[in-house]
């Protein structure tokens, strides 16, 4: 930027409930993103429902209300994909708005995810477990706050029927009622977003001997599922014991660069 200026305030946002993450998985996450912002100052909004322990330079929101005949209809895969669509959402009406889960590190400037999204386009990240371009991956999506209030006016007009369609698939719902009412998805490109499962570990006959790596051009690193963020860093699939039957292909090495980019 000209003479050490900064673009326009980056608004990066996330989201926690209950106790699967702690103020310390938030607290990582802020600074990740605060590290990883050259171009931009940066407005880092929390939405949740127990804020103890934030950094004091975090946004905390309640949880976005979503309103329900029956609270049972409410699946609380739904929470984020449903809930963060609110037209209302904090001060943010018009603004664009990055989002990350906590089970990521960001391990490479985002400055130009900030710039990537033009005027009102959707953007997510191409699912990696899906053929086409139909489903995008929820771990990291931006948007224009304002324009996906009718896809969470209609689930709460048919919680019902979307759980029946879609199951906990919820970031599958989401990008179907993008595709029906804006238009196509638009992906990151595909080396800014990867999976430690999918993309860092080796072949499964190579986890007993070789360690994870991260991608090369990789900005966003997620952990879906198992191995989470801290069983890499100790080279373990998961504090639960396996079957020994799937030692071959779940046993992984330590990762200590992990720690090096989700740290406090």
């Amino acid at each position: 930027m000209k003479n050490g200026q900064k673009s326009a305030a980056a608004n990066v946002i996330c989201i926690k409930w209950g106790d699967a993450y702690s103020a310390s998985d938030v607290n990582r996450l802020y600074k990740m993103v605060r590290r990883n912002l050259h171009e931009h100052d940066l407005n880092f909004y929390c939405f949740t429902d127990k804020s103890d322990g934030f950094n004091e330079d975090i946004r905390v929101y309640p949880l976005p209300e979503i309103h329900l005949e029956d609270p049972n209809d409410l699946k609380y895969v739904y929470r984020k994909e449903v809930g963060l669509c609110a037209d209302d959402l904090a001060d943010l009406n018009g603004q664009r708005v990055l989002f990350f889960d906590l089970d990521v590190i960001i391990t490479d400037e985002i400055d130009s995810m900030v710039r990537f999204a033009k005027d009102d386009e959707f953007v997510i990240i191409n699912d990696w477990n899906s053929d086409g371009d139909e489903v995008g991956q929820a771990t990291c999506y931006s948007w224009r706050v304002g324009t996906l209030g009718h896809i969470k006016q209609d689930f709460e007009s048919r919680p019902k029927e979307v759980v029946q369609e879609y199951f906990t698939a919820s970031q599958a719902y989401l990008s179907a009622m993008v595709r029906k009412t804006i238009g196509p998805l638009k992906f990151w490109p595909e080396q800014w977003c990867k999976s430690f499962k999918f993309h860092a570990l080796p072949p499964w006959y190579k986890r007993m001997f070789e360690a994870a790596k991260l991608p090369e051009g990789t900005k966003v690193l997620a952990f879906h599922g198992h191995p989470k963020i801290e069983d890499a860093i100790l080279g373990r699939w998961s504090p639960k014991s396996q079957p020994f039957y799937t030692y071959f292909y779940k046993t992984i090495q330590p990762a200590p660069w992990v720690k090096e980019y989700w740290r406090d």
